[in-house]
């Protein structure tokens, strides 16, 4: 019998694809000077050329040793045009803007570099995790609208998030979420958008996968109902693993709310473990809910009510309500009887309820805290240039505890501090964020995927 294909790959290398050899596997912009970094041996020689985008002709090349180059003495805010040469090998030519980004990039895309065309043209879904070996691992994963979405890449830190190192790639991987059960690394993703639903473990830390298991088959298409999830943690109650996803499509007009559940000591890489609600649908006629049209929820995350209830609190489309935002939707899991459908609980006000949040309750206070992509005017509720830390001591009653990252002057369709993914750790907040500054696409197609650190976060609150 044959071996299953890995599910990583160093790098992942598409058929007919030039995906250039030195292969560079990260970008970090600063605002005079542009690094990166490329696989290889730290003991050999490249050669190394760039040039501001526009120009005839490449620099003339200069030689390093190493598997990481620093262009310095460059224009603020000007795109440039890079590449690595060993020999008669040459990476691909890639781009990046010269400019600063709040806190640290684990990487960098221009959105017009397409040397990951064949999956996404954006940097996505941002995955944090501890190992309990001790080092901080971060995962994305390339979008566009249209295109495959099926990449994600793994960086590593041993310093606490101040410097990042090249994992591996996995493919296909999508929406993808990192967690630890009983001391292994488990990857939780799509195979699509909207595609089949996959789990695969780590045995070295990361940098390899094997093949994964399909929980559940999806339809991979948007104009046909399908699984949708983002990264969120999974949570242990009441003897099982719980996890949140969603199924239907954009373009079917809705998406209905699920959870997923597996017995804490099952393989759960055996798909027969696992067991899913039944979709359920959002119904306009539910007490409390905003009056009008809405899509309804997506993106729920998880938490233990101080009453012991296992809430799925779900992110709410108001775009077309009156309110037009402040609300967020919760949902009651029958932890009983882990097959049944969810049941609509009841409303909550928070300001961030149309963008993806997470929760996380304080080992510490007790307290749950969320950050937010805060929305404070009606007119702009799709602007995600704030971020704030919020808490609350009963799931219901939100407090801004402090603004995070404020670009509240800037123009809100090009700046976007979303779909942050959090630790606590200590007196300390850790985060990825989905970033789009210095030239992005959008606020929404971002080009950074950032590292942060909220220090003595206990401490903060907005009077």
């Amino acid at each position: 019998m044959g071996r299953s294909i890995p599910w990583s790959c160093s790098p992942y290398r598409p058929y007919l694809f030039e995906t250039g050899e030195p292969y560079i596997c990260r970008i970090c912009p600063e605002e005079h000077a542009i690094v990166f970094f490329w696989l290889g041996s730290v003991k050999e020689t490249y050669r190394i050329a760039f040039r501001e985008r526009g120009d005839s002709a490449f620099s003339q090349e200069q030689e390093t040793v190493g598997t990481f180059y620093r262009i310095s003495g460059l224009k603020s805010h000007t795109d440039y045009e890079f590449y690595v040469r060993k020999g008669d090998r040459t990476s691909r030519v890639r781009m990046a803007r010269t400019g600063t980004c709040p806190g640290t990039a684990v990487n960098y895309l221009h959105p017009e570099d397409g040397a990951y065309a064949f999956s996404g043209q954006y940097l996505c879904s941002p995955s944090l995790l501890r190992h309990p070996e001790g080092y901080l691992l971060a995962s994305m994963d390339l979008f566009k609208g249209g295109a495959p979405q099926n990449l994600t890449l793994l960086y590593r830190s041993d310093d606490d998030g101040v410097t990042w190192t090249y994992l591996c790639e996995l493919m296909p991987c999508f929406w993808g979420k990192m967690f630890i059960h009983r001391g292994q690394l488990y990857m939780l993703s799509v195979s699509t958008e909207y595609g089949d639903l996959l789990i695969g473990r780590s045995d070295d830390g990361g940098r390899t996968f094997e093949a994964p298991t399909v929980l559940l088959r999806g339809s991979g298409r948007q104009d046909v109902p399908g699984i949708h999830k983002n990264p969120q943690n999974l949570l242990s109650y009441a003897g099982r693993l719980w996890g949140t996803l969603e199924w239907g499509s954009w373009d079917a007009g809705y998406h209905a709310a699920m959870v997923m559940s597996c017995k804490e000591d099952a393989d759960l890489l055996d798909a027969q473990n696992w067991c899913f609600t039944p979709p359920v649908r959002y119904d306009s006629a539910w007490p409390g809910v905003a009056e009008g049209p809405s899509s309804g929820n997506i993106e729920g995350t998880l938490a233990i009510a101080p009453d012991g209830r296992l809430l799925n609190i779900m992110r709410y489309d108001t775009s077309r309500t009156k309110p037009n935002y402040g609300m967020i939707l919760a949902y009651e899991v029958d932890v009983q009887h882990p097959e049944q459908p969810l049941r609509y609980s009841h409303p909550i006000p928070l300001d961030g309820n149309l963008s993806k949040f997470s929760i996380r309750k304080d080992p510490v206070s007790g307290e749950y805290y969320s950050l937010i992509s805060r929305i404070t005017d009606p007119a702009h509720i799709h602007a995600r240039n704030l971020l704030s830390l919020v808490k609350s001591d009963d799931l219901m009653h939100w407090k801004l505890c402090a603004d995070i990252l404020d670009a509240r002057d800037c123009d809100p369709q090009y700046i976007g501090f979303q779909y942050m993914d959090f630790l606590i750790e200590g007196e300390d907040i850790l985060f990825l964020c989905r970033t789009a500054v210095n030239g992005a696409n959008s606020y929404h197609n971002s080009n950074y995927i950032t590292f942060h650190r909220i220090q003595n976060f206990r401490k903060l609150q907005k009077s």
